[in-house]
């Protein structure tokens, strides 16, 4: 995907709004807007405390050979101005690429404290699994997309096995289904908290063991709405109801 300098100020405003609100997890990609998102995050926490901040990048389904992992992610360390991510993900599955030649870049970065956690993105439980044996520190997270109407990484059992096995589940894309703002059970619900549809998903998510989601947005409403979502205590009665929703 090809960066869109024209809209850089627009998404470094929304970048500082969130950090401003309280952000601290900062998620990008190499392969978003082909290495210039980092970029723009590097610029955007330049002056603040390095610490304060939990950065996720991800190295692409391409570079997934040995030393095009350790290259790419090098590439991704110079564009986010920092020494170190805290966590580093294989952001697709590459069939024709042994998993295990990939660990080994994986496990080294680990040791050349460069990462700190790794993780993967999009994996099946097979992939997964295989994962979680080549990973010489404990697997971090299995990013996903996970909502209220989008199951099918739980109908797999991805969802049950992280659960199970103390992997996170990073939900993404959690507000991107148009159902979760027109489904009747979910506005009754989001009414009984005042509060919107769309944090009634987002709650539902995060009271879930094991799993955090990273929604998106510039809009600064929609930034300080979604921070506020993981406030809300859904009941279990609640809870139960929306679980049959999927």
């Amino acid at each position: 995907m090809a960066p869109a300098r024209s809209r850089d100020e627009q998404a470094l405003q929304a970048l500082h709004t969130a950090l401003d609100l309280g952000y601290t997890h900062l998620d990008t990609a190499e392969m978003y807007g082909a290495g210039h998102t980092e970029e723009l995050i590097g610029r955007a926490i330049q002056g603040r405390d390095r610490k304060e901040f939990f950065l996720t990048t991800k190295v692409s389904a391409s570079n997934l050979r040995y030393a095009d992992v350790l290259r790419a992610l090098d590439r991704s360390l110079a564009r986010l101005k920092t020494s170190y991510v805290d966590l580093y993900l294989i952001h697709w599955p590459n069939t024709s690429i042994p998993l295990k030649e990939t660990f080994k870049a994986l496990n080294q970065a680990v040791r050349e404290q460069k990462v700190r956690h790794v993780g993967v993105s999009n994996f099946n439980l097979e992939q997964l699994q295989k994962s979680a044996v080549l990973c010489e520190t404990p697997l971090t997270t299995n990013q996903v997309p996970y909502s209220l109407f989008t199951r099918r990484y739980q109908q797999n059992g991805i969802i049950k096995y992280c659960q199970q096995n103390q992997i996170v589940v990073t939900a993404y894309s959690p507000l991107k289904d148009s159902r979760l703002g027109r489904d009747a059970t979910v506005q009754q619900i989001a009414n009984n908290h005042r509060a919107t549809s769309y944090q009634i998903g987002l709650a539902w998510l995060v009271q879930q063991p094991w799993v955090i989601t990273i929604p998106m947005s510039e809009n600064p409403q929609h930034l300080a709405a979604n921070l506020k979502a993981g406030d809300l205590q859904l009941t279990p009665e609640e809870m139960e109801v929306l679980d049959r929703l999927g």
